[in-house]
């Protein structure tokens, strides 16, 4: 067959596909391909509530929202940056294996200002459903084991990471605590939080770039970090008595809670504090790893309070001096004193200094044996 032939040939076939064609009408894509409803979608998949509250902070079909449902960072590292001026994830927290890193990845996609929104269910949620779930006393011991498993081994260091492994860190239990201090130590800070059925809901607002700690505090023992003498900052050592990154919460828990009416500088309905915590607390068992600050010369017996930044900023200049003269101790005069209200605990701080400044080796004598007097008949409880 020559080139002529077969080029006419080729032609001929081409005219019989144009014609057959011409009697097929084109598919009409938006007969076949339905625009998804995120709003609708949204109340659908989570309750009128949870929308109605998440609603007031955002538009899920606005451009600048991005929404998704994801527990990997892969996909949040594909948004470019500057872009949204809000990230909602319809995922758990609970089942994000690098929650931090996660929300780290998250901070580094928006602006100052931007809001970032989510849900988890917290260790609180997650006991109501387990024992609403099954009948007692199977509910009790399914939620004992549950506990044990996902919220215990994740912080034992022997098997953490065959409980990664294993799990891929998919739903662990969280407390409400861990979970608002870790968004607030990546940049966030908390602007509103509701219970709604079963799960929590956060709304969270960029306001700075992420504190990217390398020993974040997360095992049963941990340092806080406090002002010490010449108001030079220390890694105060404590047994915890609270949830892991609730040291992130502080001011939160101020602006939001305040102080409750038996003072101390204690937080009025603490949600941070364990249920073994206030065990501790109640026999001075939490301070005990103390002895290590005065053992490094960082801290001693007795002494002004070891404060936190956010509390020592709340005194004025000239007892910010005063304090800082000194070496904070384990004892504070308050406990010598039976002085715990937050106004007579500031006066009894007052009269230990003038006291340590006439008579300074005395007046920690004195106040050591008065310490641990009111503890020993149980006339005092730890802050």
């Amino acid at each position: 067959m020559n080139t002529t032939t077969l080029l006419k040939q080729t032609k001929t076939r081409l005219t019989l596909v144009k014609r057959r064609n011409r009697h097929i009408e084109p598919m009409k894509t938006s007969k076949y391909i339905e625009k998804v409803n995120l709003n609708q979608l949204v109340k659908e998949q989570f309750g009128d509530e949870p929308y109605t509250f998440l609603s007031q902070y955002v538009n899920f079909e606005q451009e600048d929202t991005f929404v998704e449902a994801t527990t990997t960072r892969f996909n949040m590292l594909k948004i470019p940056a500057g872009k949204y001026s809000s990230i909602v994830n319809l995922s758990r927290v609970n089942d994000i294996r690098w929650i931090n890193k996660f929300f780290e990845t998250v901070n580094s996609k928006l602006d100052n200002g931007n809001l970032f929104i989510g849900f988890v269910e917290t260790k609180k949620n997650r006991k109501e459903r387990i024992l609403k779930k099954h009948f007692f006393p199977l509910n009790w011991i399914r939620y004992s084991a549950d506990f044990v498993l996902h919220r215990v081994l994740p912080k034992v260091r022997f098997t953490k990471k065959i409980y990664f492994n294993i799990t891929k860190g998919h739903n662990r239990v969280l407390t409400k605590a861990e979970t608002l201090g870790r968004l607030i130590s990546c940049g966030f800070e908390i602007k509103d939080v509701k219970e709604v059925g079963k799960l929590t809901y956060f709304v969270t607002e960029k306001i700075k770039e992420p504190v990217f700690d390398p020993n974040p505090s997360y095992g049963p023992f941990f340092k806080m970090r406090r002002v010490g003498k010449d108001g030079k900052i220390i890694r105060v050592y404590k047994l915890r008595t609270m949830h892991p990154f609730s040291e992130y919460l502080q001011e939160y828990m101020v602006k939001t809670h305040g102080y409750d009416n038996e003072g101390k500088g204690k937080i009025k309905n603490d949600f941070r504090n364990t249920t073994l915590g206030a065990f501790f607390r109640r026999y001075w068992i939490d301070e005990l790893p103390q002895l290590i600050n005065i053992i490094k010369g960082e801290m001693k017996l007795v002494g002004v309070r070891p404060l936190s930044i956010t509390r020592f900023n709340e005194f004025p200049d000239h007892v910010k001096k005063r304090r800082t003269k000194y070496k904070p101790g384990c004892f504070p005069p308050y406990v010598a004193l039976l002085m715990p209200n937050e106004e007579d605990n500031i006066k009894a701080e007052e009269i230990y200094l003038d006291q340590k400044e006439k008579h300074p080796i005395w007046t920690d004598v004195k106040f050591l044996w008065l310490s641990i007097y009111n503890i020993v008949t149980n006339k005092i409880r730890s802050a």
